[in-house]
């Protein structure tokens, strides 16, 4: 879709800074704590590389919300507000054609209902409605989180579904509702204020049913369970409603509960979150990543709260994550708290008495401990274990020096200690499995021929080792890389006039093709291109990138987006602070271009002299085997022109 930008819609899901020519993230296709994720505003695509993912904007809805391309397309419109002509079909339509969309819309339908419910009807009205107003929750807030109410019935969402042309199946498959043993259907949520939860975009995915009965026996709160569309573990409560405010103000407030988050949105702070009534998840922790790098904790005052705090802080760290922790008064969690002393005080409240997690840790245990000096090396030991959870060895010495200070320990056993953790989490093979497991993984994505398919062999850094190099598929990677910069060329420079050599009113791109007439190429996508490229010249069209970009051919398309893609960029700095002036290839394009074309047709003409030197010793016909010399001849000779023109062979 043209109107799409693609920094826009990435946006929405992953926050970017501008790097040069370039804006970066973290990948939210793959784990990693250094962004290598890509955005190309002029080029309208992004690349990932790390994982190899790239695309434009309607791949990336696609890949990221796991869209069919249609519903990526229709996604687009409703966000650049394009109306988009369709044909009106039935619920029972839609959940015909697409099983997966059918719990996306009997979740909205549930919502809706229960929201309806909440303000209209009667049980709604007089128990859902006055209970979050007795709780202080202004009405802009409960319509803002879309909250709701579930009839103390037991199929009355059922019934209205039903009538609306939604089947059982779905309500099922999204844990609306139940069927007992006796095969018998009902509400899973009767009787409760509802939560709806969102994902990413906006959807609705699941529900928080809280009960307003005072009988023990009834749990307080009822989730959804586990579904295709609803996964607690990669969800968090608020995030779609808070999003933007995390990445303007590169801070994210975490939250134990539902109620938590309404409260502190209510208090104008916007950036906050919940773990959706679950314990904090390393997957959570990484969707908070990609917007922002500093998580502030606010958990309950009472012991429960703060060892929970404590949980998830090391988990956070390990993320590589800046960690603050507020913690409340006399046992108040941030919902009780903020109706306590009001909006304003409770914004100033929590900004005066953020601390850095190590202070908030040390303070925490150290009380526990008292005096007791076993207790408290027991502590110091536990906090260093913290810190060595850091990747990060510049913010880890610091802490480790704030925290000499605080404990009053010599920052040189500190140090030692830290040494020693670090030690043996790697002979254990955690930071080394890690590492390994990340060299492959980025091995195996950014090139796929490499020579070393298995991983690097162990003597591979011993000077002494004999060096086995499999030369066949060496010399196959290299002709790739080759045929690869070919396309490189044309995507970049095609549509650009050649001014070299007196040559007029000629693309680049035809320049190219003209003089890859006597090539063959190997790899079967860079062919598909050449061949496109050679079709629509002769057709009188020219190809720009954009055409390969959006290319139906999976293979063309991300092939065309690793080529167009580069993780590097020139800096203004090498030549205005260092005066070191960094050869641009546009500078010169007769060479960029020549030198492309001469590089591939060297590496073919050193496969044919190959192939003859090897059909001359096995050639016993003299007369066949003078005619195989004199072919050898003549393309050596073709072999001393490129390498005259390259500069860069010596000829013996």
């Amino acid at each position: 879709m043209d109107t799409s930008r693609i920094e826009e819609v990435v946006g929405d899901f992953v926050s970017l800074k501008k790097r040069g020519t370039s804006l970066i993230g973290n990948c939210p296709f793959h784990n990693e704590k250094t962004p290598s994720f890509h955005v190309s505003v002029t080029k309208g695509i992004y690349k990932c590389f790390g994982c190899g993912k790239g695309g434009d904007s309607v791949r990336f809805i696609m890949d990221h919300e796991k869209y069919s391309y249609p519903e990526a397309l229709k996604y687009l419109a409703q966000k650049y507000n394009i109306e988009v002509e369709e044909k009106e079909e039935s619920p029972e339509v839609l959940e015909a054609n697409n099983a997966r969309e059918s719990l996306y819309v009997v979740s909205l339908y549930a919502a809706n209902y229960f929201a309806n419910e909440l303000w209209t009807g009667e049980q709604g009205r007089a128990i859902g409605l006055s209970y979050f107003k007795e709780r202080g929750f202004r009405e802009d807030i409960i319509k803002k989180f879309e909250l709701g109410y579930s009839p103390d019935q037991w199929d009355a969402l059922i019934l209205s579904a039903a009538s609306a042309g939604h089947k059982e199946e779905y309500l099922e498959k999204t844990g609306l509702a139940i069927r007992n043993e006796k095969g018998k259907v009902y509400d899973r949520f009767r009787g409760r204020v509802m939560f709806p939860i969102h994902n990413f975009t906006g959807r609705v995915i699941g529900f928080g049913g809280r009960t307003l009965k005072t009988d023990k026996n009834v749990p307080k709160y009822v989730n959804s369970p586990e579904s295709d569309i609803y996964h607690k573990s990669n969800v968090l409560y608020g995030l779609y409603q808070a999003k933007k405010a995390i990445r303007d103000l590169d801070n994210c407030y975490l939250v134990e509960g539902y109620a938590d988050v309404l409260s502190v949105h209510q208090a104008n702070i916007e950036n906050v979150v919940a773990s959706s009534g679950t314990s904090l998840t390393i997957e959570q922790i990484r969707l908070i990543g990609r917007f922002t790098q500093n998580v502030t904790i606010l958990y309950d005052g009472d012991a429960a709260g703060i060892k929970a705090s404590l949980r998830g802080l090391d988990m956070i760290l390990e993320e590589g994550l800046n960690v603050k922790v507020v913690n409340f008064p006399d046992g108040h969690d941030p919902d009780s708290y903020m109706h306590k002393v009001g909006a304003g005080a409770f914004k100033i409240y929590i900004e005066n008495n953020r601390k850095d997690f190590i202070l908030y840790k040390a303070d925490t245990l150290l009380k526990e401990a008292g005096t007791d000096p076993i207790k408290r090396a027991g502590i110091i030991r536990d906090i260093v274990e913290s810190i060595a959870k850091i990747p990060d060895d510049i913010k880890a010495s610091v802490f480790i020096r704030e925290c000499s200070h605080l404990l009053q320990v010599e920052e040189r056993m500190l140090m030692t200690e830290l040494n020693k953790i670090r030690s043996a989490k790697f002979k254990k093979g955690g930071q080394g499995q890690g590492y390994q497991q990340g060299y492959q993984q980025k091995s195996s994505n950014a090139n796929q021929h490499s020579p070393y398919p298995d991983g690097p062999p162990d003597n591979l850094f011993d000077d002494n080792a004999p060096m086995d190099l499999p030369e066949t598929e060496t010399r196959a990677d290299d002709d790739l890389l080759q045929e690869h910069e070919i396309v490189r060329l044309l995507l970049a420079f095609g549509h650009e006039l050649v001014s070299w050599d007196n040559i007029d009113n000629m693309y680049i791109g035809s320049f190219i093709m003209q003089n890859l007439s006597d090539v063959t190429f190997e790899d079967e996508t860079c062919k598909l291109i050449i061949q496109n490229y050679k079709e629509e010249i002769e057709n009188g069209h020219l190809p720009v990138a954009n055409q390969f970009i959006k290319n139906s051919d999976r293979n063309v398309a991300d092939l065309a987006i690793t080529l167009s893609s580069s993780p590097y960029s020139l800096s203004e700095n090498w030549y205005n602070k260092h005066k070191i002036y960094v050869r641009d290839e546009t500078v010169n394009l007769k060479a960029t271009i020549l030198g492309g074309l001469f590089h591939l047709k060297k590496r073919k003409v050193d496969r044919i002299l190959l192939g003859l030197l090897q059909e001359i010793k096995v050639e016993t016909d003299a007369v066949n085997q003078e005619i195989l010399m004199q072919r050898y001849a003549h393309i050596k000779n073709v072999e001393r022109e490129i390498s005259r023109f390259l500069g860069s062979v010596v000829i013996k």
